[in-house]
């Protein structure tokens, strides 16, 4: 899909690509793009109203349920006062200056800012992406593997507006490589000599002199260009495998899953795995098997089996355990982000209970020294055959926070790390748990501020009272700033909003 000028030129680019090559899902596509258009500008103008944006100077209530956003140079922005943790599509139109709009990307066109056109055509994306997605989809049934509830995830990122988005995607290729669509990958094996890579743990592809490398046939064709030019030429094997919601990571047929170097600008930023993420790879999967051993039970780590990079952040792979091998029997090993699609009962209790889990075993590693990105992708739960939380599972440490004081004020030994992911910063720490965990995980879990408060108020009882739990209950919900992050390029790293606390009340 190459970038239009108006909205409707990014839903006609679609159209008219679905027409060649899959034209039954143009008449589902048609029907699915209003309420695509209503589930991303909900998204956007929670980011609007909840963000630490320079360029709005006020907010103040308006009439009945609504707000009114006061921007610097004298316009006026009015919608809906949004909650800040619903999951459902509830705006169907904001108001710049008297005039409605009803599609994300022509409100942020026309509010003319910096960088805001670039972020336009992301919105346009992930409104077309969204409906294609929805379009697509078969009747529900109960899957049974933990790659088979991933693909159900269907609506993307619950909370970012770009939640499916995805330039440089052409629609064949969305059908092909997206989880919702459930097509199985074929990743090419691109042969470099041994001695130009760098490999950590036990990388089971090699041949004669050679380690092969798992490519995402999007990456081979997008930015390797000619896979023949990298090493010493492409090895006549593939690997089919699943693709899962991060769309780099994939589940092969026999198990394990495999992160991919997908070089795309998916929701926030463009992905890649770093030559320094596979030296630290092996490291940090031990460090957090031994601390998962801490916790009772109660916590399984995702291991890292292999990793190997040519050097590059765009020719890498890893390799690591599928969550289900932590399945007993009868269980099943479901991701947090799909838990809002699943057929199982989900009470006020059921929601407790899992809050409860996951509460103590975040703030339990927290305390130790360990702040877990645990946002519904990288976290899992561990169902009885009855569907009631038992455990949890997590994957993929690339984002961890390990603090070395607080480790040492438990006598455990800090690992031989360095970079972003060691920090002893309170706020950074209890930002990166908290953002990922509570305003984000069990949030969309929950659907609202109303059922997030009653199922985090039970779940809080009888936990240990540290000073990280005192901050969760006091203090603004820190959620990081998606729109805001998009919008302001020249600022590396996160930017957090600071969301109302569903524990404190209005």
């Amino acid at each position: 899909m190459h970038p239009p000028r108006t909205p409707a030129g990014t839903e006609a680019v679609l159209a008219a690509e679905l027409r060649t090559v899959r034209p039954a899902l143009l008449s589902p596509y048609a029907v699915e793009l209003p309420g695509a258009r209503a589930a991303v500008l909900t998204r956007l103008w929670r980011g609007l109203v909840h963000e630490p944006l320079p360029w709005i100077t006020r907010r103040e209530p308006s009439g009945h349920d609504g707000l009114v956003l006061r921007l610097a140079d004298g316009r006026r922005l009015h919608g809906p006062a949004p909650d800040a943790y619903a999951t459902a599509a509830t705006v169907r139109e904001v108001e710049l200056d008297g005039t409605a709009y009803r599609h994300p990307a022509a409100l942020m066109t026309a509010l003319g800012l910096p960088h805001g056109h670039a972020f336009a055509v992301e919105l346009g994306h992930s409104v077309a992406s969204l409906a294609l997605s929805r379009a697509n989809q078969p009747a529900m049934s109960s899957p049974f593997t933990s790659w088979g509830w991933e693909q159900r995830v269907v609506d993307g990122h619950p909370f970012h507006p770009n939640c499916r988005s995805r330039p440089g995607f052409s629609v064949a290729e969305q059908l092909a490589y997206a989880p919702e669509h459930r097509a199985e990958v074929e990743l090419g094996l691109v042969a470099v000599p041994e001695a130009a890579c760098l490999v950590g743990g036990k990388w089971p592809y090699r041949e004669a002199g050679r380690v092969l490398i798992p490519v995402h046939p999007w990456q081979a064709r997008h930015v390797l260009k000619d896979e023949r030019a990298v090493g010493e030429g492409v090895a006549g094997e593939s690997l089919a495998a699943h693709p899962l919601m991060s769309l780099r990571t994939l589940a092969l047929p026999d198990g394990p899953h495999v992160k991919t170097a997908l070089s795309a600008r998916l929701t926030s930023s463009v992905r890649d795995i770093s030559v320094y993420s596979i030296e630290s790879a092996a490291a940090v999967s031990a460090f957090m098997e031994a601390m998962a051993g801490r916790l009772d039970g109660m916590l399984h780590i995702t291991r890292t089996l292999g990793a190997v990079t040519a050097n590059t952040p765009d020719l890498a792979a890893v390799l690591r355990e599928s969550p289900d091998v932590y399945a007993g029997a009868g269980e099943r090993v479901v991701p947090v982000a799909a838990l809002a699609s699943t057929v199982l009962p989900q009470s006020p209790a059921w929601l407790a209970e899992f809050s409860r889990i996951a509460l103590a075993v975040g703030l339990r590693l927290l305390d130790l020294g360990v702040a877990l990105e645990a946002h519904g992708q990288n976290l899992l739960v561990v169902l009885s055959p009855a569907g009631a939380p038992l455990r949890l599972v997590y994957r993929d440490l690339a984002d961890i926070r390990i603090s070395p004081a607080r480790l040492a004020r438990h006598g455990i030994p800090a690992p031989d790390l360095s970079g972003r992911i060691v920090t002893d910063d309170e706020s950074v720490l209890r930002s990166k748990l908290f953002g990922s965990l509570v305003a984000g995980a069990l949030a969309a879990t929950a659907g609202s501020a109303t059922a997030l408060s009653e199922a985090l108020s039970a779940a809080v009882r009888d936990l240990p009272r540290t000073p990280d739990l005192a901050a969760l209950l006091e203090e603004p919900l820190p959620a990081k700033a998606l729109t805001t992050m998009r919008l302001s390029p020249e600022r590396p790293g996160d930017i957090w909003a600071r969301l109302p606390n569903p524990l404190i009340g209005p």
